[in-house]
């Protein structure tokens, strides 16, 4: 049997303090994602931007977490990294292809209201490896917690 390290983290942004767990995005990982469902709160979706190849493996991905009635609740941040690769998608591009106009519900609290029936999901661009953009990204999703 071959087990998955699951990276564990906590780390606090103003009040909010946050156990993220890493359980991957390989294929074998994924089949793991449901046993986690249930004590999850909010849902960092990481997609590679500049990895256009894989978009479509992506999109299944997210599709299916977007369908998940465990998780309906909890806010979906999404995270497209690696912007600083230049032939990285734009944000309009990676809402286009993933078909999130009709379920981001804005920034700036645009689109949600905590008595609303539309689940709270937003894309934010980023380079992790630069350490930029996903701090606003992650202020975003604590306010929804």
């Amino acid at each position: 049997m071959y087990l998955f390290p699951i990276d564990r983290d906590e780390f606090c942004l103003g009040e909010t303090t946050f156990l993220a767990v890493d359980v991957g995005g390989h294929e074998q990982a994924r089949r793991l994602w449901r046993d986690y469902y249930w004590e999850v709160d909010g849902i960092v979706f990481i997609i590679d931007a500049s990895d256009k190849e894989r978009f479509r493996e992506a999109k299944r991905e997210l599709d299916g977490l977007l369908r998940e009635p465990m998780t309906e609740k909890c806010p979906v941040l999404i995270l497209g990294n690696k912007i600083d690769i230049p032939t990285a998608a734009s944000e309009e591009q990676m809402k286009e292809y993933f078909n999130l106009h009709p379920h981001t519900t804005g920034k700036k609290n645009d689109k949600y209201t905590e008595d609303s029936k539309m689940r709270a999901v937003e894309v934010f661009m980023c380079s992790i490896l630069k350490k930029q953009g996903y701090g606003e990204g992650l202020r975003w999703l604590a306010d929804k917690l």
